[in-house]
């Protein structure tokens, strides 16, 4: 029995598609948490699309073993010969380059198949000249035409390609559709038996993750996707989704087994959630807060949501209290010496506030005012004058976790800094507005970093 190959791209398609600048260190512990999970690959970036993704990559390369790290690029030979350098270090390197195969994109781009061939080819030869292990993409594929897609895996697979990417790019498959793709291409292309082919869907229609099972049915060796299903537009493929139905059925209703500690699911997805700001509905499959709730129970002598679940809730890491971040996540995205030592707040009339903030900057003591909009809005005013950033603040949530007096307030910042896309802050304290404020701090610490690089 074949096993499944977990393929993660939270830190490619899914934060950066969403206009996220992760920092190394945020990138770092999000990488150590997915190696704890059990992931096989790790997609840590595109090294070429900026100076914050080569660095990052480089890191992980460098860091992180046991899991195969994949860097993405474009289908030319400086996008790859970046993508490789930042690969040097890793003990198991990936090279995922590719391009659109669809017959809208060759007319936009004026191609040919033929010149969409000689392209595909070319990267794929170039890559190999560095990396043993090149995956190639033919975005877009299910909306190209079944016989071309044939004909290009067959060219890359000869070229060197050792897993070839099947996207539904637009998230427009139904199930039995993409199932039928994957069949008609392990029936038709000569060689597949020298590649692997990999599922990526997206979830427009919402039904990312039936069709990846269905592409699993029909012989895919590796799922690709993100955790929580972050990305563009509707976002990706959950992994967490697939991992349990998979997971929940006997080995031989998908023929496939995996190596992935289930226990870790539910941490993996907090902590993506927390780094990222993007927050878990409560709805959310697997790990939302009302995932192990149930209406109530059959009758009167059957204990309360037992005939409802299908998964125990300790079989993906959930317990009692599991809902609450811990401190030390928000430390580690933090890692910088500004903190926030005290706040005064006097209010004049419902929708006035002064505050009063004082920060340690760098071992010195710095206390300053501002008046605002509320208590809220006149901290960050306050806070964003002593930094010395401007900035849009996009969105501001604030959560309670835990229960009763051990409750803390869950704060969550995302600002917009010039052309440096999206920033995530997050703040912790049993004092919402002091939450507030190590969640704004938290933030402007991350957008001078990246003023300075």
């Amino acid at each position: 029995m074949r096993r499944l190959k977990i393929f993660d791209t939270t830190l490619r398609d899914g934060a950066k598609s969403l206009g996220l600048n992760l920092n190394i260190a945020e990138k770092m512990e999000i990488t150590r948490q997915l190696v704890r999970l059990g992931a096989d690959v790790i997609e840590a970036g595109c090294p070429a699309c900026s100076a914050a993704d080569l660095a990052a990559v480089q890191a992980i390369a460098g860091e992180v073993k046991g899991v195969v790290i994949c860097g993405f690029c474009g289908a030319n030979e400086q996008e790859i010969d970046c993508c490789a350098g930042a690969l040097r270090g890793a003990e198991q390197p990936r090279i995922h380059t590719g391009l659109t195969v669809s017959p809208l994109y060759m007319e936009k781009k004026l191609l040919n198949p033929a010149q969409v061939i000689e392209k595909a080819v070319f990267a794929v030869r170039h890559a190999k000249k560095y990396v043993g292990d090149v995956q190639f993409y033919a975005a877009d594929a299910f909306r190209g035409r079944p016989s071309f897609v044939a004909e290009i895996m067959e060219k890359v697979i000869a070229a060197g390609a050792t897993v070839i990417n099947i996207p539904d790019t637009s998230g427009y498959a139904t199930p039995w559709e993409y199932g039928e793709l994957i069949s008609y291409l392990l029936d038709n292309v000569k060689n597949i038996d020298r590649a692997e082919i990999s599922i990526h869907c997206h979830n427009d229609l919402g039904m990312a993750t039936a069709n990846s099972l269905a592409g699993i049915k029909a012989g895919a060796g590796q799922v690709e996707g993100t955790i929580n299903g972050i990305g563009e537009r509707a976002g990706n493929t959950s992994l967490e989704e697939v991992i349990m139905a998979v997971y929940t059925r006997p080995a031989a209703a998908y023929g496939v087994e995996l190596a992935v500690n289930t226990k870790e699911i539910a941490s993996t997805c907090r902590l993506a959630s927390g780094i990222t700001g993007v927050p878990i509905p409560a709805h959310k499959a697997i790990v939302g807060a009302n995932a192990f709730k149930g209406a109530g129970d059959i009758d009167d002598t059957t204990p309360a949501n037992e005939p409802y679940t299908i998964i125990k809730p300790e079989t993906v890491g959930v317990h009692p209290g599991a809902c609450r971040p811990l401190p030390a996540e928000e430390i580690a995205a933090n890692n910088s010496n500004v903190s926030v030592k005290k706040i005064s707040i006097t209010t004049n009339g419902v929708t006035r506030a002064t505050a009063t903030v004082t920060l340690q900057v760098e071992g010195d003591t710095i206390t300053d005012a501002a008046c605002g909009t509320g208590p809220v809005d006149a901290v960050f005013k306050a806070v964003e004058r002593m930094m010395g950033v401007h900035v849009l603040l996009e969105e501001f949530s604030l959560n309670s976790v835990g229960r009763g007096s051990e409750s803390l307030g869950d704060a969550t910042v995302r600002l917009r800094c010039a052309d440096n896309g999206l920033v995530v802050g997050r703040g912790l304290s049993p004092d919402i507005i002091e939450a507030s404020a190590r969640a704004y701090v938290n933030a402007l610490v991350k957008v001078k970093i990246l003023s300075i690089s």
